[in-house]
């Protein structure tokens, strides 16, 4: 996590963070979508050793600490995304997802707009990122709060 903010604190013009800004006002509950609105960026803030930026580096980056939802979201979200494995996905469940990232991803440059500090985000990166390893467990994976105690049914089962 660590390693993260201090990659974020290099996006000088602060365009994830403005992102997320407008994200947390459009879309309060999506907290996936609010990050990834911030770490949308990282393919240009990413060089790898030849040089080469790369949206798929971006999203592979980020997949093990916040999950695939926000991997698949950043993948997706790139204005010119190379084909590859995930060009079907556009139009699957995280379809209406993306098209709402975009927009904002392109008018965060807007001069005015207070997004606050990258410090702020910290609490919501590190709730994700424990969701993210809660569902990548076998046992959470289908139902992330388990079996009551003393029950053998899920809570959705009554």
């Amino acid at each position: 996590m660590l390693e993260l903010m201090e990659l974020l604190r290099t996006d000088l013009g602060d365009r994830g963070l403005r992102t997320a800004a407008l994200l947390r006002r459009s879309h309060p509950f999506d907290k996936e979508l609010q990050i990834a609105g911030l770490v949308h960026c990282l393919g240009s803030l990413l060089r790898l050793s030849d040089g080469a930026v790369t949206v798929g580096v971006a999203a592979e980056s980020i997949r093990p600490l916040l999950g695939e939802r926000v991997a698949r979201l950043v993948r997706l979200q790139a204005p010119h995304r190379p084909t590859d494995a995930y060009a079907g996905h556009r139009c699957g469940d995280d379809a209406e997802a993306v098209a709402t990232l975009c927009q904002p991803r392109d008018s965060a440059g807007a001069a005015g707009l207070d997004a606050g500090v990258l410090e702020d985000w910290q609490p919501l990166l590190e709730l994700v990122a424990a969701g993210a390893r809660r569902a990548g467990s076998p046992g959470n994976a289908r139902d992330p709060l388990g079996s009551p105690r003393g029950s053998s049914r899920p809570y959705g089962a009554w």
